[in-house]
């Protein structure tokens, strides 16, 4: 066995090295498949694009250091036993005098062709990125790199034709000499242009790029925010105009918390902040969605098949989960049923389609926890839940579903004052956490987090009761802590619980 039992087998990993105007990575991801697991990501600060703008070429320390990054990258993807390696190139690359050797090189030591992207090409590739990540996208994607900003439509799966703009951090800095009052009269002059945010008011700008994401750590931290997740992060768009003034008009080092930013990514932040001002200004979107996903997903996510590309990240992701930390996975899948039907059969809990797939991730990662301690398996379900590498999910979501494992695990009558986490969801999204959080204590007295035991035992509301059905060769599974879990559930959706014996083979 190449690889520990806690991987899924998806043939070989595959590799994306990204050749960057500011940084070199690379990522290794598990699989070629819809829901992406990174296994190793690793980036060099190169500053490729430092001067390409003033001297038309790439600098030689820059060069020499992509290099060093590149040979201990294929020999990382060769001790990985990488299957495929993608590798790619942009606008430092693309616009310098120098860029077509240093590509030669790039090629020869990481033994693949590296495709040079044009801007229209980034673009999209960034926009799939955010097709990839994002539950039914609608909005503007901008990928702010250290040469240039790529902005393009997005509205669910279709993508439009993308703009390039000379705006990248380390571009502006070159441009402007490091003067910020420069570099604002640069983009100020520069963001008119892009005709593609004419179509941006009220809708979501998603910000793609090392620099916004550090800009959005920042302001994550600065305003105490209880999950430090990056994708899916929101900022309303009148404070991204507030808080991006002052980032950009601010000595750098003088802001709160700026410790939690990396000082090589700290020279950049005004300029990051500075377009970003002036696109929202611009725009006027309703709201701006950090995403971590981007053009190397995005370019992943363009090689998979059509029928691939439209199944849902975060269900095949829980899925996954479910496979690999779950006692039984099929009794995950089970779950999933039986509270498709119990949900059904109440009129007082119809779902709108995103609360359907949100409590079928739920049910799908209800069991992830249960080699913990009994006294922590709350908790560490939470957590694990909350923080995974989920995509096609928002920050409320995230709450909804650790929540829901978590009433499961620790009861309805938990203290809740440590869990900073329901700031971020509302009453009816906590209530319906615990409602379903008490299902599944319901489904697991009842199972032992066995297969099947839940098809043969539905759940249904009847009119004022709430009744489980059991087959009589069932019945020694009824005791006293079954129907006091029944008993909570009913009180919650107000009906009274009521037990039903029937012959296996005649039921309805």
């Amino acid at each position: 066995m190449t690889h520990a039992p806690g991987r899924l087998s998806q043939g070989a990993p595959v590799a994306v090295i990204d050749i960057g105007s500011n940084s070199v990575r690379l990522v290794v991801y598990e699989g070629l498949n819809r829901a992406l697991t990174p296994v190793f990501n690793e980036k060099a600060l190169c500053g490729l694009g430092r001067e390409v703008l003033s001297t038309g070429r790439l600098p030689q320390d820059a060069v020499d250091r992509a290099f060093a990054a590149l040979k201990r990258f294929r020999a990382l993807c060769d001790a990985m036993q990488v299957g495929e390696v993608h590798a790619l190139a942009t606008a430092a690359a693309r616009d310098a005098q120098n860029g077509p050797a240093f590509i030669a090189e790039c090629e020869a030591i990481c033994g693949t062709r590296i495709e040079l992207l044009t801007g229209k090409r980034e673009a999209e590739l960034a926009a799939y990125g955010i097709v990839a990540g994002v539950h039914a996208p609608d909005g503007i994607v901008g990928d702010l790199g250290g040469g240039s900003l790529e902005l393009v439509d997005v509205k669910a799966g279709s993508v439009g034709t993308g703009v390039t703009l000379p705006l990248g951090g380390l571009a502006l800095q070159d441009r402007s000499s490091r003067s910020t009052r420069k570099a604002e009269k640069i983009v100020r002059e520069t963001i008119p242009e892009a005709q593609v945010l004419e179509g941006l008011a009220g809708r979501t700008f998603y910000a793609v790029g090392g620099t916004w994401r550090a800009l959005a750590r920042l302001h994550m931290f600065t305003k105490g925010y209880p999950l430090h997740v990056m994708h899916g992060y929101v900022i309303p768009a009148r404070e991204a105009l507030d808080f991006t003034r002052i980032v950009h008009r601010a000595d750098t080092e003088a802001l709160a918390h700026i410790d939690v930013i990396s000082d090589a990514r700290r020279p950049l932040l005004a300029y990051g902040a500075l377009v970003l001002e002036n696109i929202v200004r611009q725009g006027r979107p309703s709201e701006v969605v950090i995403s971590a996903l981007g053009v190397r997903e995005g370019l992943l996510y363009s090689l998979l098949p059509e029928a691939e590309r439209a199944g849902d990240p975060l269900l095949i992701a829980a899925a996954e989960m479910n496979v690999l930390r779950s006692r039984s996975p099929l009794h995950g899948e089970e779950l999933v049923a039986w509270t498709d039907g119990f949900f059904a059969s109440a009129p007082v809990l119809e779902e709108a389609e995103e609360e359907r797939r949100l409590r079928r991730a739920a049910c799908l990662l209800a069991d992830v926890g249960w080699r913990a301690h009994p006294d922590y398996r709350g908790e560490q379900s939470l957590n694990m839940i909350a923080h995974a590498a989920f995509a096609g999910i928002d920050h409320p979501g995230r709450a909804y579903v650790a929540l829901s494992v978590y009433f499961r695990h620790v009861g309805l009558g938990a203290d809740e004052s440590d869990t900073r986490i329901l700031e971020l969801v509302t009453t009816g999204m906590l209530d319906r956490a615990r409602i379903l959080g008490a299902a599944m204590r319901v489904a697991y007295v009842l199972s032992a987090a066995m297969p099947g035991i839940l098809p043969r035992m539905p759940l249904k509301v009847r009119g004022d009761q709430l009744a489980l059905s059991v087959p009589k060769q069932l019945v020694p599974l009824i005791n006293e802590r079954v129907q006091n879990r029944l008993r909570q559930l009913a009180r919650l959706i107000g009906r009274e619980p009521a037990l039903e014996q029937y012959e296996e083979g005649a039921a309805d």
